[in-house]
């Protein structure tokens, strides 16, 4: 124990100075820090003589961890921190936890100067980071210092040996502020260094994903970041990234390139395994019918997975023989097995062409081995359109009857709207092509034609004796026959103009005319009573005579009139 030191002056003389000076050198050592004896070590706490009066006693807790603190044995020399000589109840206070801090601080400064790195222990979180003990001294580690990349489990960090970086000290406040994240980044430069030394195009290299977006994932190779574009992670199709990686997944990846310039490293997973689009002829043959999956649908078509990493695509002209301008996801559905045809394969553009129909036969070739033209055909009004009706047939395709095939007689525009959707009718067959996918139909053609046979015995210039139908202001309608039609214009009613007039006919009249011509787009007849007129008296000339002869006009009508009234006479006579 620590004893006043006594001059040889008398004791009497000099006590109080001699006390005095005593108690201040011993009240000097208050905050220092001193080497003890262990007397005792006991569960919770630790008796420690430094050599004064009385001993102090320190908790265990104050001599590091549960496995350090178990090491203190009696008779062990200690280092402790004098925090008072004396409180309340006359006990000397010591701290050893303050006299490991004390160590600690001295050579954490000298750390600090030559920018050395240290090993502490995260102990627990706190506001805006964490608590580190560092041999003893309290630290601070920020949490955008603990490390490079977000940590979502900190329990794999906590209460173990970790390396820092000093970045701030101040000795009076206490303050020690640390990263662990400087640390990390030095080696990680290190390594990039070395890595990026030993990279070359075609090396396999282990990975981490360290970052997904839409285009691609960034790969983490030990301390350099390499680029897997979305298109070089499967040989099949992706759409998104995510949809194969994850963060945090361990990968191998191959570097497809390496600029040297930029340091860009481009990676790939496909290129791992063989290209499927070798020999793709010898495995999809054109014309080998094959099953696979709808993977993607869209407005012009649908993909269909033939295996890993080969996908075809059917357009929608290729997926019915029938079922015209319907989208395409009306007829499929993703995911859906369906059965298809190789129709064609680029190898350098990777497209093949797929058909659906293809698998089945053509109804329209199937239907002209079926039918023959002539041949009559039952089935219902599909639709009704401008120009005719569509009829379903067998082989649910749809043949057309024209407005000009519905009827020889009427005006087709007129006759369609007696007809109704889901009717049934029966109807000839008049033309099939396949190439073009069209079959004609008829009504018509049911029934003879007879105004067209009629029209085939008539010739112009015929003189033929009509019947009056109707009569209007410009012409005159009339029937040469039950189905044979015509008309006779005002101006070719007579040769005098004064005649020319329709009010000096009656309907049931009849008449004798000269056909002039011959409509049989419409089947009608242009007749003439003047042209008849005309060619009368030209034939009367030629036969009776000129006027030069002296006969009048009149005389060699008359006598052609005359003749021709003898002839009847006599065939009339013959009859009888």
């Amino acid at each position: 124990m620590l004893k006043p030191k006594v001059a040889p002056e008398t004791k009497n003389e000099k006590f109080s100075e001699l006390l005095e000076e005593s108690f201040e050198n011993v009240k000097s050592i208050e905050g220092s820090v001193v080497s003890g004896k262990v007397l005792h070590v006991d569960k919770d706490s630790v008796i420690v003589d430094i050599g004064l009066k009385s001993e102090g006693r320190i908790l265990k807790r104050e001599f590091g961890t549960e496995n350090e603190a178990s090491k203190i044995q009696k008779g062990d020399n200690v280092e402790v921190y004098i925090e008072r000589l004396e409180d309340i109840n006359g006990q000397l206070i010591l701290s050893r936890e303050k006299a490991r801090r004390e160590e600690a601080w001295v050579l954490l400064e000298k750390s600090f100067d030559s920018q050395e790195i240290v090993t502490g222990v995260i102990l627990g979180r706190v506001k805006g980071g964490f608590t580190v003990d560092i041999d003893g001294a309290a630290a601070f580690l920020p949490g955008s210092q603990v490390d490079i990349k977000p940590i979502k489990d900190f329990n794999s960090i906590m209460n173990v040996p970790q390396n820092f970086q000093i970045l701030k000290m101040d000795r009076k406040r206490g303050n020690i502020v640390i990263s662990r994240r400087a640390v990390l980044e030095e080696n990680r430069a290190e390594a990039r260094s070395e890595i990026v030394s030993n990279i070359e195009e075609g090396k396999v290299l282990d990975g981490i994903i360290k970052n997904i977006t839409d285009y691609g994932a960034f790969v983490d190779l030990g301390g350099v970041d390499g680029l897997l574009h979305v298109t070089d992670i499967s040989w099949k199709r992706i759409n998104h990234p995510s949809e194969s990686l994850k963060l945090g997944d361990n990968v191998k990846v191959k570097v497809i390139k390496f600029n040297q310039e930029t340091k860009r490293i481009s990676l790939g997973i496909k290129q791992l395994n063989e290209d499927p689009w070798h020999k793709i002829h010898d495995r999809f043959p054109i014309g080998k019918k094959l099953s696979g999956i709808v993977t993607n649908i869209t407005d012009y078509g649908s993909f269909v997975e033939l295996e890993d990493g080969i996908e075809g695509l059917v357009h929608i002209s290729e997926m019915s023989w029938t079922k015209k301008n319907i989208h395409p996801n009306k007829m499929l559905s993703t995911s859906e097995k369906i059965e298809v045809m190789v129709l064609e394969i680029d190898e350098e553009k990777r497209r093949i062409s797929l058909g659906i129909k293809q698998c089945i036969e053509n109804p329209w070739e199937v239907f002209n081995k079926n039918n023959k033209i002539g041949n009559q055909v039952e089935g219902e009004i599909q639709n009704i359109t401008d120009f005719g009706l569509f009829i379903g047939l067998d082989g649910d395709i749809d043949g057309l009857i024209h407005l000009s095939d519905i009827s020889w007689e009427g005006n087709g525009d007129e006759l369609i709207k007696n007809y109704k959707k889901g009717e049934k009718l029966t109807s000839k067959i008049l033309d099939i092509n396949v190439e073009k996918e069209r079959i004609s139909l008829g009504i018509k053609q049911l029934t003879e034609d007879k105004v067209t046979n009629e029209l085939e015995n008539i010739k112009l210039g015929d003189t033929v004796t009509c019947v009056i139908t109707k009569i209007s202001d410009t012409n005159l309608e009339v029937t040469v026959s039950d189905n044979l039609k015509g008309f006779i214009k005002k101006s070719d009613l007579s040769r005098d103009r004064a005649e020319q007039r329709t009010d000096r006919f009656g309907v049931s009249d009849k008449v004798d005319a000269t056909v002039i011509k011959i409509d049989k787009k419409q089947k009608k007849l242009n007749l003439s009573v003047k042209a008849r007129e005309i060619e009368e008296e030209k034939k009367a000339m030629e036969e009776f005579g000129s006027s030069d002869s002296g006969a009048s006009l009149g005389d060699i009508l008359g006598a052609a009139l005359e003749k021709k009234n003898n002839e009847e006479k006599k065939i009339n006579k013959v009859k009888n």
